[in-house]
């Protein structure tokens, strides 16, 4: 019984340590869960940001999509597609990436965050206001 036990916390603590990330596991481009967009999530002195690489929709009139909800009046005219929206998100060291911001262009908003892998090939995202609980996740 002892033998049996054993293997079962053995199988249990393999399958946990398995699950655990390396910090650079995010590093790369991603398909936003809507399709719209591209983001490259890169690596700076310990830190993880993410910038759009792509848009499907990159211009509107002809003209670039900038990046007008913006509150600081000097960054209103950056286009969307190369600016940096995530940044300062710093790895936990099992699971999750977290302490980070994220900007929503949509509203102009900045919004605590943190990112953390579901499988190999997904990658979750939340944003919120003060506490985890009161925010929204993406994929």
């Amino acid at each position: 019984m002892k033998f049996i036990t054993s293997l079962i916390a053995f199988i249990c603590l393999t399958q946990t340590l398995s699950a655990q990330n390396k910090a650079t596991d995010v590093v790369g481009i991603w398909m936003t869960a809507e399709r719209e967009a591209k983001v490259e999530i890169f690596e700076q002195d310990g830190k993880f940001y993410g910038k759009i690489v792509w848009m499907r929709e990159p211009t509107l009139n002809g003209k670039a999509k900038m990046d007008t909800k913006n509150p600081d009046t000097k960054l209103k005219n950056r286009p969307a597609q190369g600016m940096i929206f995530m940044d300062n998100f710093i790895f936990d060291g099992k699971y999750q990436w977290t302490n980070g911001n994220i900007y929503d262009s949509r509203s102009g908003k900045t919004y605590s965050s943190k990112m953390w892998l579901t499988d190999g090939n997904t990658l979750q995202l939340r944003g919120f206001w003060g506490i985890s609980l009161l925010g929204q996740t993406t994929t």
